[in-house]
C-alpha cells in the first residue's frame, strides 16, 4: 500500500508501532507508555533528567549504566496526584523510594560510585547521539537468537520498537536518509540520520543487571556493532502503540 503524503513523495507502509519507552533519568529504568507526545527535542520526559559525576576527566560529565550498572535497577516513578513531566521519585533495588532531587538519593548513588553525584535537570534532555531510537522486533529476535539469550527489548533501550508486516532483521539500516511517518497525516514524523552504533549497556538484564557479553558481541560479529536507528523530529504529534509506520 502506497500514497503521497503531502510533500509528494511517495510513502510504503512497513508496518506497526510495537512498544514506546521514554526513560525519565538518562540510565535508570525506563517506562513503557501506551502513548506519548513527540516533541522536537523527542519523547516528552524523555532523558531530562541525569546524573552528573561531579569528578569527571575525560570530557563525559554524565553517570551511565556502563559505569554503574546497578542503575538500571534504580526505578524513577511519579507519587499519586503529582502530575508533570518530571518524576519525583525513584525506587531503590531493595524497594527504598526517595525524592528524586533529595540527599539520601544522591548519597545512595555515591555509595555504589565510590564517587560524588548530583542530579540535573536539562531542559532539552541529554542524548547519546539523536533525541529518538528506533528498533525492530525482528532484530532484537536476531540478536537474541545470535546471542543464545532472552531477547528482552528493554537491553536495547528504545524509544520507539516497530514490527515490521514482512520480517527482516536489521531492516534499519535501509532506511537511512529516509522519513517514517507514524499514524495519519499529523502524527510525527522522524528523519532517520544514523546507524546505532551499541555498547556494553546491551550486555546487562534490565532486571538483574547480570552480564551477558555475547549480546554486544553477536552484534558487532553480524553488523558491525550497529542494531537499529537514531532519528530526528521532523513533525510533532501524538505517538501510539499500534500505530501504522510508513517509510517516506
Amino acid at each position: 500500500m502506497a500514497e503521497l503524503c503531502r510533500l509528494g513523495r511517495v510513502t510504503i507502509e512497513i508496518g506497526r508501532v510495537e512498544a514506546i519507552f521514554r526513560y525519565p533519568v538518562k540510565s535508570m529504568a525506563g517506562e513503557r507508555l501506551e502513548h506519548a507526545k513527540v516533541g522536537v527535542h523527542g519523547i516528552e520526559g524523555d532523558r531530562r533528567l541525569a546524573l552528573r559525576r561531579a569528578q569527571s576527566g575525560d570530557g563525559f560529565p554524565w553517570l551511565s549504566a556502563t559505569r554503574l550498572p546497578d542503575l538500571l535497577q534504580f526505578t524513577p516513578f511519579h507519587r499519586d496526584g503529582e502530575p508533570g513531566e518530571l518524576v519525583t521519585h525513584v525506587r531503590a533495588p531493595d524497594g527504598k523510594e526517595m525524592a528524586v532531587f533529595g540527599e539520601d538519593l544522591a548519597a545512595e548513588i555515591e555509595r555504589r560510585h565510590k564517587a560524588p553525584v548530583e542530579m540535573m535537570h536539562l531542559r532539552h534532555g541529554i542524548f547519546d547521539e539523536t533525541p529518538i531510537s528506533v528498533i525492530t522486533t525482528d532484530t532484537i529476535e536476531e540478536i537474541g537468537r545470535l546471542a543464545g539469550t532472552d531477547a528482552d527489548m528493554r537491553r536495547f533501550r528504545p524509544n520507539i520498537v516497530i514490527r515490521l508486516q514482512r520480517p527482516a532483521a536489521f531492516e534499519e539500516e535501509e532506511w537511512l536518509g529516509e522519513v517514517l511517518c507514524f499514524g495519519e497525516s499529523d502524527g510525527p514524523r522522524v528523519n532517520v540520520v544514523l546507524r546505532d552504533e551499541r555498547c556494553a549497556m546491551v550486555n546487562y538484564h534490565p532486571d538483574s543487571g547480570t552480564a551477558a557479553p555475547q549480546v554486544l558481541k553477536s552484534i558487532v560479529q553480524r553488523n558491525q556493532n550497529c542494531a537499529g536507528v537514531y532519528g530526528t523530529v521532523t513533525r510533532t504529534g501524538s505517538l501510539v502503540v499500534g500505530q501504522t509506520v510508513r517509510l517516506s
